[in-house]
């Protein structure tokens, strides 16, 4: 074994991961095991915590280390467990210099002050190992404070990436072969706020289609839809490159719960922002992320947010029960049952079902371009999963009739005459 990277949680990980394995390769490290963990529920730490446990067992003479958000706000925790080797925080992770420390320091952990950090480096990364499409950080961090999240304690205050670094990194991936590229970070509607001139989102991401006219499509990962700026709705309704497929970082449909939250939105915000972008492009469909359970929520409160699925009409639900994060306001609100949590969550994960099936089979005899995937799988431009005829080279953009749905994938197989773009 040389390095494995196991990621868990966001997509901005995905890139982190991309860049840990760089700098570990580079550090001179090898036979190790890095776990480059998520703190957004418990559930997700339990999670971590039981695949190191596993990996223990399976490679018992492997270093493992564990990284991520959830080594940076519990490093305690994972100190504790003898299965780990080390614990790097999640600045010193995106470092050589963090792997060195892994090598040759006889102390267990590296994790500074995240606050302190002011700026988001560049990492030029050249490959997304098994990925068809690539991912580039323009955002770290967080300066607003929702009363569940945990996660500005893991990553610091938001600062952005120049625009010359991402247009560069975005050049760099085009060139090596990749079609399809997220711009990720942990609240890229703050995109800018920190840099000379305050450029937006949309601003940014203006230069960026123009500077890189050979990138075929362009995805945001989530967004708050009250932060979207002029630049960007113009985007919208005018760059093909950008893909009709918004992921609304939403949490809640109920005003009472988004303002014990502490979002930037109302219910009636997402309702408008989903008009104007429905007129802007028709096509266009959208995600959410959801709580269900959050502390105080009746169950009229949770019928708002069950119905606003249907209203708004979201068609890829993320749907989370309320986990308690110890040191949040929320942990000492009046807690849901967790058996209501839970009953609560499956009910909004069978509105997003039927949500999505529904889309699926709208789109049976359309022609969509399709990302290819491993496995015959791929992605067309609404981000719906396609099942393939036949292989087809991972990262290629076909054609794709559309010939059947099932309730959670498309079917599709090559449309006639249509041209294959490597």
């Amino acid at each position: 074994m040389s390095i494995e990277v196991i990621n868990f949680g966001c997509r901005l990980n995905l890139y982190e991961g991309e860049v840990i394995r760089q700098q570990a390769q580079s550090a001179g490290l090898s036979n190790a095991i890095i776990f480059n963990s998520c703190a957004v529920t418990s559930e997700a730490e339990r999670q971590v915590r039981q695949a190191i446990r596993k990996s223990r067992k399976e490679n018992p003479n492997a270093k493992i280390i564990v990284s991520g958000c959830s080594a940076q706000v519990h490093p305690d925790m994972y100190q504790s467990m003898e299965e780990v080797d080390k614990i790097i925080g999640n600045q010193e992770k995106l470092e050589k210099s963090g792997y060195e420390f892994a090598i040759g320091n006889t102390e267990k952990v590296l994790v500074n002050d995240i606050m302190s950090v002011k700026e988001t480096a560049s990492h030029m990364v050249t490959s997304f190992e098994g990925k068809a499409r690539a991912f580039v950080q323009i955002q770290n961090g967080c300066d607003h404070r929702c009363t569940f999240c945990i996660i500005p304690y893991g990553r610091g205050n938001s600062r952005s990436a120049p625009m010359g670094e991402i247009v560069a990194q975005v050049k760099n991936l085009v060139a090596i072969g990749y079609n399809e590229v997220i711009l990720t970070g942990v609240d890229i509607s703050d995109y800018g706020k920190d840099l000379p001139g305050k450029p937006t989102l949309g601003q940014m991401m203006s230069r960026l289609l123009a500077l890189v006219p050979q990138l075929q499509r362009l995805r945001l990962s989530s967004i708050d839809a009250v932060e979207v700026d002029e630049d960007l709705y113009r985007l919208i309704a005018e760059e093909p490159r950008l893909m009709p497929h918004i992921h609304i970082s939403l949490q809640a449909g109920d005003d009472m719960v988004l303002k014990r939250m502490k979002r930037r939105h109302s219910r009636q915000d997402i309702l408008d922002f989903c008009m104007r972008v429905r007129a802007l492009r028709p096509d266009v469909v959208f995600g959410a992320d959801i709580i269900a359970g959050f502390p105080t929520e009746t169950e009229e409160m949770f019928e708002n947010t069950l119905k606003l699925v249907a209203e708004a009409n979201l068609t890829y639900l993320h749907v989370f029960a309320y986990s308690s994060r110890p040191g949040t306001p929320a942990a000492r609100m009046p807690q849901v049952p967790k058996a209501i949590r839970k009953e609560r969550a499956n009910r909004l994960r069978v509105a997003g079902d039927k949500q999505l099936a529904d889309y699926l089979v709208s789109q049976i005899s359309n022609v969509a371009k399709v990302v290819v995937e491993r496995n015959r799988h791929g992605r067309t431009e609404h981000f719906a999963p396609v099942e393939l005829d036949r292989d087809y080279e991972v990262g290629s953009v076909i054609e794709v009739k559309i010939t059947d749905a099932t309730a959670h994938t498309l079917r599709g197989q090559l449309h006639m005459n249509a041209a294959v773009a490597a």
